[in-house]
């Protein structure tokens, strides 16, 4: 992996292939590991680049900026990462990385809603958008509050209860049982990471933007993969995202959850081969 300097932060990417280029952008609480069979099979189409999300993987959670002045009840003081300050380190790590193309932009879950701060802060940089297993719809009073206690949760006790928490609803039945080392493996990224980092982006989330009526004015060419199986992102919630904008389609993904690329990396990867077929 390239440690690449973005402001203050270093971020880690893995970086394989020559051609346009190809970014894809971890969940939450994850890395860039769970693209590891789209590194594998797209390199030799695509220039594909995996960063880990600041705190995440390899990339530090540098100081000062993941520290706020007022301690939550947990008394360890962390602020939010916005969805706005991924995107603009993503667009930092391209910019240090001398990659001036447009890019297609790749993200799943977290990564998705990242994704649509890249799109509104950067649309001159975006070619192609494809949207795995995300939603568009802002968290509910309830959902934020559930987040808000999860964070304060890592904080005090480690990462550990949530790999269990998660495991059930990021793997669909069928992958639970085909795919343990798959599924043990997410776990153990989930359990080795800060927990500082998981409660700055769980406050993140927590305050990102409802997107739903800006997908109607989404004119660049897009592609959404769900999961059939998926209990974060339903896959009707996510055709319906799909119907809501112009230039956009759905392809669900039978027997995967809400960790597709992981699940059904060969279906995952045709759909991404296809949608970018008249873009390479």
């Amino acid at each position: 992996m390239q440690r690449v300097a973005v402001g203050q932060e270093t971020l880690s990417v893995e970086i394989q292939g020559s051609g346009p280029p190809l970014l894809l952008v971890h969940g939450f609480p994850l890395d860039h590991t769970m693209w590891q069979h789209q590194i594998e099979e797209l390199a030799d189409q695509f220039q594909v680049i995996a960063p880990d999300l600041r705190g995440f993987g390899a990339s530090a959670l540098a100081e000062p900026h993941d520290l706020s002045d007022e301690p939550g009840p947990s008394g360890q003081a962390v602020s939010a990462i916005t969805m706005e300050q991924y995107a603009d380190e993503l667009v930092g790590m391209l910019d240090a990385l001398r990659i001036d193309q447009l890019v297609a932009y790749c993200g799943l879950s977290m990564g998705g809603y990242i994704g649509w701060q890249f799109l509104i802060r950067h649309a001159d940089r975006l070619g192609r958008l494809i949207m795995c297993d995300t939603k568009a719809v802002a968290d509910s009073p309830q959902v934020k509050q559930v987040r808000m206690e999860t964070a304060e949760r890592v904080l005090q006790e480690g990462p550990g209860f949530l790999a269990e928490v998660m495991r059930d609803r990021l793997f669909s039945p069928t992958s639970l049982r085909d795919k343990p080392t798959a599924v043990e493996a997410t776990q153990q990224v989930i359990r080795d990471t800060n927990p500082r980092a998981i409660a700055a982006a769980l406050y993140g989330m927590a305050e990102r933007p409802d997107m739903r009526d800006r997908l109607p004015s989404i004119d660049v060419p897009s592609l959404l993969i769900g999961g059939e199986l998926d209990v974060i992102s339903p896959a009707e919630e996510m055709r319906g995202i799909a119907q809501s904008m112009p230039n956009a389609k759905f392809i669900p993904i039978p027997q995967a959850g809400h960790m597709a690329p992981l699940e059904r990396p060969q279906e995952v990867n045709s759909a991404i081969r296809e949608f970018l077929s008249d873009w390479v």
